[in-house]
């Protein structure tokens, strides 16, 4: 049994309470609200949430664009007791589909796009679509006399968050009030202090990783900034830098490296720059010493995954500052120490804690980590087998507790940050008529870290270039129409058939070799 923990929105109320002047939300340098604000906003969007005919603990689907009102809306769900659901807005309408179907989310709050695209509830559990950004929600919202916090027992769900498994479909990750409470003191005891009147900017998807940081951040009283394009651009990161002391952001490793690499480096003002936190895919050594030339001392790396989010390790700017002066390369390919609570080990087949230096399955444990799967008891019981949480990931741990990824054992690709599973694209290229077999992978991309590669096994032998690129072209289009348009393949390869072992099962390191050999970055 979980520790008891308080209704996640409690934060918000406190910090209202201490400091209700202070700027609380922010849209570019135009504030929009204080902590007085946001919390009423808060209390009246739970008000306007549980009119619409909802219950403790139903579901409420996110999905939009980076904007000011994702955030009050994050806090009216938690408000009411109510589950959020935040939907990565790049998937294809048929991935949401089935997230809205899976969550049985009562209530999708959208974006502009994302209505033209949904257009009327479909049958299930959703009532009703809602513009989040739009002046119909606005109005409920104004409408309705705020409510008293919700109380929740720490064990209640309080975030939804789908994430693919290896089988190609998705999971639902069960993040409960108290995991979220572990991340916040985990994010203020090992990433970054935050003092009132700090700054967080938002280039990232709040449906991700920048979402979960708006918690230590309002938890601190500082100022939540969303970029008026609502996504990460390199000169509108400039001119935020300047407009918001202290600031801070979360990016993926190629982020960091676009924005080290484009002209508004030159206009960027460092000494208002705190810090920028990376993850969600690999930092080559080499990477963050060009990245620490550029920022200097500002660089702070967390590691997670779906099931403990941005929660497993972490090394703060000193840490890596240190190492940078060391010279020390191979605490620099590390990605940290297990962060405040979580206990982490390399374990062996029977789940046995290796000694240092050994390689296998990274494991973790602690408050943090998910309460399990969204109506999915296989899944649970085999991947917190034990107790532990079964990453997937393959690493080890040096004497001094850092731990360095080797590879990952589920051959998840990690492309911009975003997260790919291959067996996902396997399952839309074999539905293309004129496709035999299917392997995806990821190889190095100098800009993305990764990028998805498709060895297609075609029915039919290609003649020629021209009938090569035609192919190519017809997956494509295929692809477009069954998945995220950033999950697509950005190569193939063509080949007679996939290397196997005695089992039938691909032999992937063979086909990276292959890889290599046919296709430059």
């Amino acid at each position: 049994m979980r520790a008891a923990a308080r209704n996640v929105a409690h934060r918000l109320a406190r910090t209202a309470g201490a400091w209700p002047r202070l700027p609380a939300l922010a849209q570019g340098a135009a504030v929009l609200a204080d902590y007085a604000t946001l919390a009423r906003r808060a209390a009246q969007g739970a008000a306007a949430l549980l009119a619409a005919g909802l219950a403790r603990g139903d579901r409420v689907a996110l999905a939009s664009r980076n904007h000011p009102a994702y955030i009050e809306a994050l806090f009216a769900c938690w408000w009411a007791g109510l589950c959020a659901v935040p939907v990565n807005a790049r998937l294809h309408p048929r991935e949401l589909d089935f997230v809205l179907a899976d969550s049985g989310a009562a209530l999708a709050l959208v974006d502009g796009e994302w209505l033209a695209s949904l257009g009327s509830p479909a049958a299930g559990a959703l009532r009703e679509v809602v513009r989040l950004d739009g002046p119909r929600w606005a109005r409920r919202v104004d409408a309705c006399a705020a409510l008293p916090l919700a109380e929740v027992a720490g064990d209640d769900a309080a975030w939804l968050f789908y994430t693919s498994g290896t089988t190609g479909r998705p999971k639902g990750v069960t993040l409960t009030h108290a995991n979220l409470d572990a991340m916040t003191l985990a994010f203020l005891a090992d990433v970054e202090p935050v003092v009132p009147g700090d700054a967080i900017l938002h280039p990232a998807p709040l449906s991700h990783g920048s979402g979960l940081y708006v918690l230590p951040h309002v938890a601190r009283g500082a100022v939540n900034v969303v970029p008026e394009s609502g996504a990460f651009d390199a000169d509108e990161i400039a001119r935020l830098v300047g407009a918001w002391d202290r600031s801070l952001f979360f990016a993926a490793p190629t982020m960091v490296k676009r924005l080290r690499e484009s002209s508004a480096m030159a206009r960027l003002p460092l000494a208002r720059l705190k810090a920028i936190v990376f993850g969600g895919g690999p930092m080559y050594v080499a990477d963050l010493e060009a990245a620490f030339a550029a920022f200097g001392p500002r660089l702070a790396q967390i590691y997670g995954q779906g099931e403990s989010p941005m929660t497993i390790t972490a090394m703060d700017r000193a840490c890596i500052a240190d190492a940078i002066a060391r010279g020390d390369a191979a605490r620099l390919g590390s990605v940290g120490t297990a962060q405040l609570g979580v206990e982490l080990a390399v374990g062996g087949p029977d789940d046995a804690a290796l000694p240092p230096g050994a390689i296998g399955e990274v494991l973790a444990r602690g408050p943090s980590v998910m309460r399990g799967y969204w109506r999915n008891d296989e899944a649970t019981a085999r991947t917190l087998a034990g107790g532990w949480l079964h990453t997937g990931d393959v690493g080890v741990l040096d004497a001094d507790g850092f731990l360095t990824l080797k590879d990952r054992s589920k051959d998840l690709v990690i492309s911009g940050g975003a997260n790919v599973y291959p067996r996902e694209v396997e399952e839309a290229l074999l539905e293309h008529p004129d496709v035999a077999e299917a392997a995806v992978l990821g190889r190095p991309h100098p800009d993305w870290g990764e990028e998805v590669v498709a060895c297609v096994v075609p029915r039919a032998a290609l003649r020629d270039d021209a009938a090569r690129r035609a192919f190519e072209a017809a997956l494509d289009a295929h692809c477009l129409g069954r998945i995220a348009r950033f999950k697509r393949p950005r190569a193939y390869v063509f080949i007679d058939e996939l290397p196997k072992n005695a089992t039938g099962k691909v032999l992937k390191t063979e086909l990276r070799g292959r890889v290599a050999r046919s296709h430059a970055p």
